[in-house]
């Protein structure tokens, strides 16, 4: 009774300092120095001064949209047809949303995040698992050093013990019971995968500007593709009457060459501005995930609506609280201030508790209970300076983190405040262009009557007609660079998917 005790206090000694031996002290969470990597590629609008040229010409602004990355990509969904669909903004964003490469590949990134953030969960949940075992065994008692002469006369040990055999059918227990490392490591993860689904957030709004912006410039070519069309036209009916006045003897050949080649520049531009339409109808047709092929013409035609009851300050307000990337910033922030607890805690002690339970025997019926319960305690003694440098490396991403946040919070601002001053100098500019427009018809249509009534030469018809070119492009432009500035605001205020719609009718 007495050799049994002492071989299992022994037994149970040596499982427990194996225990600590083996124990692996936690490790903190190493996170990137930024929290922008989310991102697929980029959405933006551009602006730039320009001066178009000609008499009255009022296209002073040139906007833009840049679209770069998964952005421009997406996954081509259903069968092309025959037939022409007629493709409404809602029906482009709802595809866009679904099929966009950029929205498909931040919500792979929300699974990756959410996956991590359960490895280090499953850290702090117990883990069970069973075991049944089978033993035969024959053991030689020489070869362990149980010689004939370690025991007295009289007393003989067989050489050979066995074969005998049991079986051990047990279930096991691991639980961290206190590791403030794989806590935080855990907030930290957590935090991550709220990044990531602000990230998402964020990602359709920019996916709804970039649909939206290339709807426009589809509506803008095709504007400039009618107003071409009917330049040529108005070509075509000035160099007929020239032809028919030379023949009756009433001007010049001059007139008849110089109205002869307006038409020919006019149809050679509305030829580059057809192809300009079809190549935005491509891109657009990329960006939304359209069957390859598939003919399309656009159900919606926005033109000028000015945009009231809206302030600068009430957009500001509504930016800095509803924009999905400043929260994705925070939420990157907030994970690194997590990592950085993380590694401080790698200083402090664990707790960890094994416990096991099973019945052990020769057979099954002939077999009793057995338990184990060992608790441990891991505390660092010396690390050299392992866990300075985690410590170094999660305060560097915290300064990083806290830098892009302060930087995102600027930036919100500035877009802001710039979308108010583009719609502002856009509706100027439309305002001016439509008068412009105006007064371009008139001169052109006194010019006609000059030029039939032998008063005037084609010169001046010809230039009349220019003018009309140049302020029906101005117009075009501007009503879409006043469109455009209301989309990029409704993304400046991180509502693109809510209120562009809304926008876009001037509500």
């Amino acid at each position: 009774m007495d050799i049994s005790f002492r071989t299992e206090t022994c037994i149970l000694g040596a499982l427990a300092i194996a225990t600590l031996l083996s124990a692996q002290s936690s490790t903190p969470i190493q996170l990137p120095a930024s929290g922008r990597g989310l991102q697929p590629g980029s959405v933006g609008t551009t602006q730039s001064t320009v001066n178009a040229g000609g008499q009255n010409s009022v296209n002073l602004i040139d906007s833009s949209v840049s679209i770069q990355g998964s952005y421009l990509a997406s996954v081509p969904t259903g069968t092309a047809t025959d037939a022409v669909i007629s493709l409404s903004l809602p029906e482009a964003l709802r595809r866009a949303l679904d099929y966009n490469l950029g929205v498909v590949s931040v919500t792979e990134g929300v699974r990756q995040a959410r996956a991590q953030r359960l490895a280090f969960l499953s850290q702090l949940l117990p883990e069970v698992n069973g075991n049944l075992r089978e033993t035969v065994q024959q053991t030689d008692l020489t070869a362990l050093g149980f010689r004939p002469s370690l025991f007295p006369k009289g007393i003989t040990i067989p050489s050979v013990v066995g074969p005998y055999n049991y079986f051990d059918f047990r279930a096991t227990l691991t639980q961290t019971v206190a590791d403030l490392t794989r806590l935080h490591n855990l907030r930290a993860a957590t935090e991550n995968a709220r990044a990531a689904q602000f990230a998402v957030q964020d990602t359709r709004d920019l996916i709804v500007l970039a649909v939206t912006g290339s709807y426009l410039q589809i509506n803008a070519a095709a504007s400039r593709v009618r107003a071409a069309e009917a330049a040529v036209r108005t070509s075509e009916a000035t160099y007929q009457q020239a032809s028919d006045q030379l023949r009756n003897g009433l001007n010049a050949r001059i007139d008849v060459t110089r109205s002869q080649v307006q038409l020919q520049t006019d149809q050679q531009r509305l030829r580059g501005l057809r192809a300009d339409f079809d190549k935005q109808k491509l891109t657009l047709a990329r960006i939304i995930g359209l069957p390859s092929g598939q003919a399309f013409s656009l159900a919606d035609d926005f033109t000028f609506s000015p945009l009231a009851d809206l302030t600068q300050e009430d957009a500001l307000a509504r930016a800095k609280a509803g924009r999905a990337d400043i929260m994705a910033a925070q939420a990157a922030l907030h994970a690194g201030e997590a990592a950085l607890k993380a590694a401080r805690s790698e200083y402090l002690p664990s707790v960890t508790v094994e416990a096991d339970y099973g019945v052990i025997g020769t057979t099954p019926s002939q077999s009793h209970g057995t338990f184990g319960l060992t608790g441990s305690v891991n505390f660092p003694i010396w690390q050299g300076t392992r866990i300075k440098a985690d410590i170094e490396q999660a305060q560097s991403v915290v300064s990083q983190r806290s830098a892009e946040y302060a930087d995102l919070q600027g930036r919100v601002d500035y877009e802001v405040r710039q979308e108010f001053i583009d719609l502002a100098a856009a509706a100027d500019q439309v305002n001016l262009a439509q008068k412009n427009v105006g007064l371009a018809q008139d001169t052109l249509a006194q010019s006609q009557d000059r030029f039939k009534a032998g008063v005037a030469d084609t010169v001046e018809v010809v230039q009349a007609q220019q003018t009309v070119e140049q302020a029906d492009n101005d117009l075009i432009s501007a009503t879409y660079e006043h469109n455009l500035a209301k989309a990029a605001l409704a993304r400046a205020l991180g509502q693109a998917e809510r209120a562009i719609p809304q926008y876009l009718k001037g509500k």
